[in-house]
């Protein structure tokens, strides 16, 4: 039989580790080497930036939650010597803030700041929006005041300088790209994500957004009621109203997706079908053509311009029409632009650089 001496050092150290004051202390020291890691970097580098980033969209299922997922990611990827990208939407101990969506503006800032526009569509629609009471037309005041303000397109681009007066040199067009995820997938995925949704066995139409709340220039609701050749596939975070959309004959909506089955879902389908009636951008449009996927949109500008040639465009009054040349679809679709959310994270870092020098 083997006999320990007891371990008082041990013992002493386990006591400590939950001792308030020494907890206390230790804090105080991570802060204080923190603090010099920075002094240290910044001595090395003085050029490197410290970027306060708001990152509370990124759990939304829209495009929006997409562009803080994949630019945050890109941003670290990209970041030089010195530059560093701090998570929060209190901007503290940073050398510029930005907001990469319009509820995260702040109208006073201690520090540069530079928003992400994605559209302007509450604004110009306000009618059929309800987010234009006074909070709502502050941060469009805060967006008005940032140092720069980036936008997907040129089309937004028009749309923030002739409604929110924005001088054009401050606006920037910075495009958006495919994740990686999206490619074109092999037969067996494809076949098990339509058993896992009970998809039909003949090809189908798709639609990809959000469906959390009815959005006017989404126009999915009268999309399921247009006439079709093929089933319809929706796919997208659900409520009740768009969930109601799946009992229809010919329709499925699927609910969230992972972006593996995503990609599956855009490689089975015939076509994409896009209805909106204005866009900022239309990220599936380039998922979809990433995967392989035809694309059949309404002729609206922003898409124009983002797509060209790629897609085949259809008026936005007929939608019967939008789901015929879905149907006529063939393959193999262009590739989409030549465009990586790395690249994206390149250009934005020069505005930061930008932004970090001007005074509004």
């Amino acid at each position: 039989m083997t006999t320990r001496e007891p371990d008082n050092g041990g013992a002493a150290a386990a006591a400590g580790a939950g001792d308030p004051i020494t907890q206390e202390h230790k804090l105080r020291d991570d802060r204080a080497r923190r603090r010099r890691e920075r002094r240290d970097s910044r001595a090395a580098n003085p050029d490197g930036l410290r970027v306060g980033f708001d990152t509370r969209a990124s759990g939304d299922a829209r495009g929006i939650g997409r562009y803080v997922r994949s630019l945050l990611t890109a941003l670290r990827a990209t970041a030089g010597d010195g530059d560093e990208i701090v998570e929060g939407h209190r901007p503290r101990n940073v050398d510029l803030y930005h907001s990469p969506w319009i509820d995260g503006a702040a109208l006073r800032s201690a520090v540069p700041q530079v928003v992400t526009l994605h559209d302007l569509v509450p604004l110009k629609r306000r009618a059929e929006y309800l987010r234009t009471g006074v909070r709502f037309r502050l941060r469009y005041a805060a967006v008005g005041r940032a140092q720069r303000v980036i936008v997907p397109t040129w089309a937004v681009a028009e749309d923030a300088v002739e409604h929110l007066g924005i001088p054009e040199d401050r606006v920037i067009v910075i495009s958006e790209a495919p994740v990686a995820a999206m490619h074109a997938r092999p037969a067996a995925e494809v076949a098990a994500v339509r058993q896992r949704y009970h998809l039909p066995a003949q090809d189908y139409l798709l639609w990809v957004g959000g469906l959390e709340h009815p959005d006017p220039r989404k126009r999915v609701a009268a999309l399921a009621d247009a006439p079709r050749d093929l089933p319809l596939v929706l796919v997208g975070r659900t409520q009740p109203w768009s969930q109601e959309l799946g009992e229809r004959d010919g329709i499925t909506v699927t609910g969230h997706v992972t972006d593996d089955e995503l990609a599956a879902l855009y490689t089975g389908a015939r076509a994409l079908v896009f209805p909106s009636d204005d866009e900022g951008f239309g990220l599936p449009t380039v998922e979809a053509l990433a995967c392989g996927t035809p694309v059949v949109a309404c002729d609206v500008p922003a898409l124009r311009e983002v797509l060209g040639d790629r897609a085949t465009f259809v008026d936005c009054r007929d939608l019967a029409g939008l789901l015929s040349a879905g149907v006529a679809a063939t393959r193999p679709a262009p590739p989409p632009p030549d465009f990586t959310w790395e690249d994206a994270a390149r250009a934005t870092w020069a505005v930061y650089r930008e932004a970090a020098r001007a005074r509004v």
